[in-house]
């Protein structure tokens, strides 16, 4: 069945059978979404008990702020230590925001771009300010830096992290680079977790751009679907250790662990850092939804039991999770080098690569017969996949049903794509 080793007669018999399958599909009026990593309603569920949590009596801090009130800029101080310990600083090196850590990274380069970072010159009145990105990547981080207009430079990646030949001379020799997106705990969207050697190269970059920050969106650092919930090292303690303690901001939140809309969200940095950014934040906001800190508090009690309730969101998603990567394995292996792909071990997708200029068409086909994928593109700036290869295949949302009917019609469109590519080579 190997596509490489058929003749053109019968590749185009191979096609026309995959496309009789596909019409099928289509024929079924499937309207299924797997564009983006939204929980399920069943993860949702796992918190309701998370709304009653709180007595009509239990509304103070344990430093004595009634926290229906305004006050505390930074957040509590028990939030603060539960915030701590999950994205791995120290409770004094946290600032506890609301729901969202995509917000905070936005607002952390739009300070930047108006005040600047601890004295440096404000990026927006420089005339060009870069990232570097590793690809592929995540989209919302990549359209921050087109919204400000940052020139964005790809970093391809290996099994342990982004290349960091490349970065340490990137860095060290133009200080218009600014900052670097990671995603170094199950990155999205490949699942690569990064070594300890790759922490400890970003902890001890030497950039010429003494405003360099690397922006470390530990999203996922709790998000295991194995038996292995090994933590990364933390970068702010490598970074502290070869006194480069400003070069890091750690980002984190609830939003994949109890309410993705009703979440807290972190940043972890030096105190420095945190100095100059509380300055920032006392103009913008007299403080943060404490109610829903105590909320959080309350409910996990302390980081262990953070990851005992994520062990009720692996049992909702390690099944998902197979139902992709044993369905490709099963249907798109035995045809040969059409596709590949990577078993994550957490995190929130599944990252698909098909044959050199195939990915385009996969997303249009599974889209006209009902599938809606994330764009393929998407995982890189500016949408430009120079390979048109990657796709982002986000399991957590579909049922198990549904989730597997989507991922027959998927596969169908892989062998549907590669027979029309090998055929037209020909």
């Amino acid at each position: 069945m190997n596509l490489f080793q058929m003749n053109k007669s019968e590749l185009e018999a191979f096609k026309n059978e995959v496309e009789s399958q596909y019409n099928n599909f289509k024929s079924l009026g499937l309207k299924l979404d797997m564009s983006r990593g939204k929980p399920s309603p069943q993860q949702l569920d796992l918190s309701m008990d998370m709304m009653n949590c709180l007595s009509a009596d239990d509304y103070k801090s344990e430093n004595g702020m009634d926290c229906r009130n305004y006050g505390i800029l930074d957040g509590i101080p028990e939030a603060k230590r539960l915030f701590a310990d999950m994205i791995d600083v120290n409770a004094d090196e946290v600032i506890v925001f609301g729901n969202s850590s995509l917000n905070i990274m936005f607002w952390t380069i739009q300070t930047a771009f108006t005040h600047g970072i601890l004295g440096s010159t404000p990026w927006g009145k420089l005339d060009k300010v870069k990232f570097l990105c590793p690809v592929p990547g995540y989209d919302r981080h990549f359209a921050i830096c087109e919204f400000f207009g940052i020139e964005m430079i790809n970093i391809p990646m290996s099994e342990s992290g982004p290349d960091m030949d490349m970065i340490e001379k990137l860095v060290a020799s133009d200080d218009s680079i600014k900052g670097i997106w990671c995603v170094p705990q199950y990155s999205n969207p490949q699942g690569i977790c990064y070594s300890d050697e790759t922490v400890k190269r970003f902890a001890a970059l030497k950039p010429k751009a003494a405003d360099f920050r690397i922006f470390w969106d530990n999203a996922y650092c709790v998000h295991h679907i194995t038996d292995d919930t090994s933590r990364i090292l933390s970068l702010l303690n490598e970074a502290k250790a070869v006194g480069n303690d400003n070069i890091a901001y750690i980002f984190g939140s609830t939003s994949k662990v109890t309410f993705s809309g009703s979440g807290v969200a972190v940043i972890g940095t030096s105190a420095e850092n945190i100095a100059s950014l509380k300055k920032a934040l006392t103009v913008s906001t007299i403080g943060y939804d404490k109610i829903n800190q105590l909320r959080h508090v309350r409910y996990f009690g302390n980081y262990d039991n953070i990851l005992k309730h994520m062990n009720k969101h692996r049992e909702l998603l390690e099944p998902r999770f197979n139902a992709v990567t044993e369905t490709l394995e099963r249907e798109i292996t035995p045809c040969g080098e059409i596709g590949s792909w990577v078993k994550p071990k957490g995190g929130y997708f599944v990252s698909f690569n098909s044959m050199n200029g195939c990915a385009k068409r996969i997303v249009q086909l599974c889209a006209e017969a009902g599938v809606t994928l994330t764009n393929a593109g998407a995982t890189f700036p500016y949408g430009k996949d120079p390979d048109d290869k990657n796709i982002r295949i986000a399991p957590s949302y579909p049922s198990i049903e549904e989730l597997e009917k989507a991922m027959e019609l998927f596969v169908i469109c892989v062998k549907l794509a590669s027979a029309e590519k090998l055929i037209a080579e020909m």
